[in-house]
């Protein structure tokens, strides 16, 4: 037996049983990239740096956010929804980037946020 949660954001099955129902689990899965992305926006603003939206046409699979903070530290960052894995061309594009010297993260939980903020900080 498995407990099924209905959202707007589709159908989600969680296999755990019925008696190990973790609220907390539940609202982490339910957590789409876009509110991680606003987080991600806010915070950096709080910091004092911005986080610009790329958008680069005709050269896709570029990361969704150029991370600016104090001081000149930069980063790409990729938001995926919880649990999503980066595609074969924007995992291209990451070794891309990593190969010119940048540093390239890929968000799929809020709770990252803050580490890789300090990680970009301490570049």
């Amino acid at each position: 037996m498995c407990t099924r949660i209905y959202a707007r954001i589709g159908y989600i099955e969680f296999v755990e049983p019925l008696g190990t129902w973790n609220p907390e689990k539940a609202e982490r899965i339910l957590m789409r990239e876009k509110n991680i992305e606003f987080k991600l926006k806010n915070t950096v603003k709080s910091m004092g740096g911005i986080a610009l939206k790329l958008i680069s046409p005709g050269f896709d699979g570029v990361p969704d956010r150029l991370v600016l903070l104090p001081h000149g530290k930069l980063a790409f960052i990729e938001l995926k929804a919880p649990g999503k894995r980066l595609r074969p061309l924007q995992e291209k594009r990451k070794r891309q980037l990593e190969a010119l010297g940048f540093l390239v993260f890929c968000i799929d939980d809020a709770e990252q946020i803050g580490e890789i903020l300090d990680e970009i900080q301490s570049s």
